[in-house]
């Protein structure tokens, strides 16, 4: 295959026609070797990550095909732990969405000085530019419309196409006696422009906890699929 870019948790390759092809790895972002979705570097490697993070996904991708959620996925092959997604066409260079239930990692960090860590949050949606040398900045609604990133119309969908999304997660993992902490996103636009949800959902990009605490992305994703 045709390697068009090696990324920190997935490679993307030409596929035929108007696909991409991914192929997930099992590194998984975070800081001195541990995990953080929110990170933007590789902070450790677990063994089976990049196929149990393929299971997840198609599981979480075919569960948004039910609801009616536009996403990039086509097919999916777990043995090889590739996955067949449509072309999209990135917002710059990239945004990252993050819907928070609760008020840890990045967010208790700043924000600590006004809240208790832990304490429930209103589905709290925040947008940061995939940029590692300023180390993913957080930017709101009108910052994105300046910079001709995308429309206030784009950024009200995004929006509420995230809190549907998470929404949809929180519930699968309630099933199962999990609670989702936060999640991150990504879009794109497709080929008649219309925003779709691309990337991945799985552990490596969520933080649930159940009754005797954090979940590893390994052992949520084994809960989940059991």
């Amino acid at each position: 295959m045709n390697l068009l870019y090696a990324g920190k948790t997935k490679d993307v390759y030409e596929g035929e026609g108007d696909t991409v092809i991914l192929k997930f790895k099992d590194d998984v972002t975070g800081t001195d070797g541990v995990f953080d979705p929110g990170a933007n570097t590789v902070g450790l490697t677990i063994d089976g990550m990049g196929q149990s993070g393929l299971r997840m996904t198609t599981f979480f991708f075919e569960k948004m095909a039910e609801h009616g959620v536009a996403t990039h996925f086509v097919s999916s092959n777990i043995e090889e732990s590739t996955m067949t997604v449509k072309k999209a066409t990135m917002f710059g260079n990239g945004l990252e969405v993050i819907c928070r239930y609760r008020a840890v990692g990045s967010f208790y960090r700043r924000y600590g000085q006004y809240c208790e860590e832990g304490q429930t949050l209103d589905a709290f949606v925040e947008v940061t530019l995939k940029d590692d040398e300023r180390n993913d900045p957080p930017i709101s609604k009108d910052g994105l419309v300046m910079l001709g990133l995308l429309t206030a119309e784009e950024y009200d969908e995004l929006e509420q196409m995230t809190k549907q999304i998470s929404g949809i997660v929180k519930e699968e993992l309630a099933k199962r006696e999990l609670e989702l902490y936060d999640i991150k996103l990504e879009f794109g636009r497709d080929s008649a422009g219309a925003l779709m949800l691309i990337d991945e959902i799985s552990g490596g990009n969520m933080r649930a906890y159940g009754k005797d605490g954090y979940v590893e992305p390994l052992e949520l994703e084994k809960l989940m699929l059991a």
